[in-house]
């Protein structure tokens, strides 16, 4: 479950959003068009689909032999100051070392979401179309429910708009995924509990 938390001084800035403190209790502040949106600390399965996954970048990283990429979870990512937007992606790929608290959208290449049952369709939506707009060349919105994913929809940035390229459900075995900055093979069941 998330909230969209509204206060009568908003709408806030991304310069805000660096001002505060870190959150003892595990959730995750983001801002949204000026605006909080706060999500409850990930659960189990939702942390082991994320660690598997950014360990499966960083075995295709490593057979790749590149050294200029980076797969890391629960960052910041200042989408946009124009509109007031900073997240904190599940998993995302850099073009540079992760040193620091926040990175800008020009370093981050691929961003990826695991929703739970209990995010909402809008929140889902704001943080897509804001990646697009800031450029992001890949979006992974990955579904899941008790058990882990269950559905994984790989997106390609084309001509500003993000477009899919790969649907995947578990139960299909390994699938190649070319919309990510390097080819990866998927096997959703290998994400699940």
């Amino acid at each position: 479950m998330t909230a969209l938390v509204q206060h009568e001084l908003g709408p806030f800035t991304v310069a805000d959003w660096h001002a505060l403190p870190a959150r003892e209790d595990g959730s995750r502040l983001e801002l949204i068009e000026g605006y909080w949106l706060v999500t409850p600390p990930p659960s189990g399965q939702h942390q082991w689909a994320e660690k598997r996954i950014i360990s499966m970048f960083d075995q295709a990283i490593t057979s790749a032999e590149r050294d200029d990429l980076y797969a890391v979870g629960g960052i910041g990512i200042e989408i946009s100051t124009s509109f007031r937007s900073a997240l904190i992606p599940d998993f995302v790929v850099l073009d540079t070392p992760p040193v620091g608290l926040s990175f800008q959208p020009r370093n981050v290449l691929l961003i990826g979401e695991i929703w739970s049952p209990g995010n909402k369709p809008s929140e889902q939506h704001e943080k897509f179309h804001a990646c697009e707009r800031a450029g992001v060349p890949f979006f992974w919105s990955v579904a899941q429910d008790r058990g882990g994913p269950t559905e994984l929809a790989a997106y390609r940035l084309e001509n500003g708009r993000y477009v899919c390229d790969a649907e995947v459900e578990v139960g299909q075995g390994r699938v190649r995924i070319t919309a990510s900055p390097i080819p990866v093979d998927v096997d959703l069941a290998a994400f699940r509990l």
